[in-house]
């Protein structure tokens, strides 16, 4: 006679919330990519840009230097997270804070159609809206 297989209750305790967040929009049509980004020690990252749609993201490894409009920069370490509604906010920095190891973070954006995932925003426009961003430490 053979005993039945156990079910796990693993499951049960398995999850752990680590964001939760209402995106302001979702675009009609919008289709969702994930990414993996690698910058090396000391890459400033992506320049001054916005997305489409919303984005999160998790920091795999390393530490990011974070910095949406009219938030103030900040750290982000391994095992955090981080969130971006998209539209017209600007993501000004995503880089890596530390010298010495590589960043690795995943991102996945809602993409409005017919539209970039990414936009780089050109210096005429962060001066019209620099009174949106947030005084960085000096």
């Amino acid at each position: 006679m053979s005993e039945a297989k156990q079910r796990s209750t693993a499951w049960q305790t398995a999850l752990t919330l680590l964001q939760e967040v209402e995106p302001p929009f979702i675009p009609e049509g919008a289709h969702v990519m994930t990414v993996v980004l690698e910058f090396p020690p000391g890459d400033p990252g992506t320049p001054p840009h916005r997305h489409s749609g919303p984005a999160f993201g998790y920091v795999l490894e390393g530490e990011m230097l974070f910095e949406l409009e009219g938030e103030p920069e900040r750290v982000l370490r391994a095992g955090e997270v981080f969130w971006e509604p998209g539209g017209d906010v600007i993501h000004y920095q995503d880089g890596n804070h530390r010298d010495d190891i590589r960043l690795r973070f995943t991102v996945t954006m809602l993409c409005e159609p017919g539209k970039p995932m990414l936009t780089l925003v050109d210096d005429e426009e962060l001066a019209q809206r620099q009174d949106r961003r947030v005084p960085r430490p000096s």
